[in-house]
């Protein structure tokens, strides 16, 4: 089957995510195959990944160690439930995470997606509540436009306007706080505020650290972290980071709750788990927190919550080799070095007429343009720009962002970041 033929039946059947129908119409690149930090179509033409296929190729693609687990356990086992079984790979997979985390104190419950992710660790958090014999802790807290997934829970601590208004009649109403902002002084006293009002209701404060993705990729400083962690620990809220886009090195460290020196009650983790390679995420718990779920008490704890894929085989098997790699490689450092290389060619963009903000945060380096009446125009403008120089890139609005494989080699990234610059810097200045 031809390009043509396979972008005809394209339109007739596929729904793509986040696409509008007239990008859909002016025909997409098919791609074919991966390799390294690129992507290729059926012409054999080549596009550097950009945004490591939605933030999660952290390792490329192709990359013959995760190819090699996979294959090596799918002869083995391809599936099999974890209800009332156990298979190895969930185990050693549980046990490696744990061993990531501050403490390895852990338990963790796998399913096959972010928003599976999120919405798993704040049920955990009401039943927790419950199983202690709290009533009324039924509520959660997130900050402003973040983003947690696209199921109805996610969405009720993650909500934005642009993606999310036609169901705004069926999401639940949580809290929010503003995007923390210290150099104005109002800093951590908004959050503080709304935890003291509704302290008494609150299960857990959701937050995506450091980041918000599809929000722009607004960035806040580590200190909120921190403020809100001991915040939470003095009112016995749980606390949920969502390092789903920023876990694995991307922040230059190895998870961005880091940064802040804290130890959250549950994290969330997906994308870069198996590099993109399966999908697989987690939901990671305090033992404090998974003890009041025993069904050996006076009422039965047990989390009736599950997931045909959790602890998919073949995926565990990819995650296991993929953070066996990430240690080997040592990611957070890699990131970090990488991102300061990134930071300097972004400067070039600092106090340019028509350039808003430029930010940056490991490896993920972001230039936002002043707004403008054609700036869905201009857009797309520049993205055909970036892929006429073979580059795919995704702006969120007057948003434009790298955030390329952990693995790129220093001289490729460099050419990234130089075309980048040259092709902002031209369409912030109208030239």
């Amino acid at each position: 089957m031809n390009t043509e033929q396979l972008q005809q039946l394209d339109l007739q059947h596929l729904w793509h995510p986040y696409t509008r129908f007239s990008a859909q119409r002016a025909g997409l690149p098919v791609i074919e195959r991966g390799e390294g930090v690129y992507l290729f179509d059926r012409e054999g033409r080549r596009y550097l990944d950009a945004v490591s296929s939605w933030w999660a190729c952290a390792l490329g693609h192709g990359h013959p160690r995760l190819l090699e687990a996979m294959r090596r356990q799918s002869e083995t086992l391809q599936h099999s439930i974890l209800g009332n079984l156990i298979h190895p790979r969930a185990v050693e997979l549980a046990d490696e995470i744990a061993r990531w985390m501050p403490t390895p104190e852990r338990h963790v419950m796998f399913a096959s997606d972010g928003a599976s992710a999120c919405e798993a660790a704040l049920k955990i958090a009401v039943q927790y509540h419950y199983n202690r014999g709290t009533r009324g802790r039924t509520r959660f807290m997130s900050i402003e436009q973040d983003y947690h997934g696209d199921t109805i829970g996610a969405l009720s601590v993650g909500y934005l306007e642009q993606f999310h208004r036609a169901y705004d009649g069926v999401i639940p109403r949580e809290l929010r706080v503003p995007l923390p902002d210290y150099e104005t002084g109002a800093g951590f006293e908004p959050t503080r505020r709304l935890m003291e009002e509704h302290g008494d209701t609150l299960a857990a404060v959701i937050v995506e650290p450091l980041c918000q993705g599809a929000n722009g990729m607004r960035m806040y400083p580590a200190q909120y972290l921190a403020d809100l962690a001991q915040a939470c620990r003095e009112r016995g809220i749980v606390m949920i980071s969502d390092e789903i886009a920023m876990g694995f090195g991307r922040t230059g460290r190895n998870f961005a709750f880091e940064h802040a020196g804290i130890d959250p009650d549950i994290v969330c983790l997906g994308k870069a788990l198996s590099s993109g390679y399966m999908p697989i995420s987690a939901t990671v718990v305090k033992d404090e927190l998974f003890a009041t779920f025993d069904d050996e008490r006076e009422q039965d704890g047990t989390f009736y919550h599950g997931h045909t894929w959790c602890g998919h085989p073949i995926a565990c098997a990819v995650a296991l080799e993929a953070l066996e790699i990430y240690r080997e490689m040592d990611i957070a450092a890699r990131a970090a070095k990488r991102g300061a290389r990134m930071t300097e060619h972004f400067r070039e963009l600092e106090g340019r007429p028509g350039v808003r903000d430029v930010r940056t945060l490991g490896m993920i380096a972001v230039a936002e343009l002043e707004p403008a009446p054609d700036s869905r125009a201009r857009a797309d403008r520049i993205r055909a720009a970036l892929l006429e120089r073979d580059i795919l890139v995704r702006p969120l609005g007057d948003v434009f962002y790298l955030m390329p494989p952990t693995i790129i080699d220093e001289e490729v990234l460099d050419g990234l970041c130089r075309d980048f610059v040259e092709i902002l810097r031209k369409e912030s200045s109208g030239s």
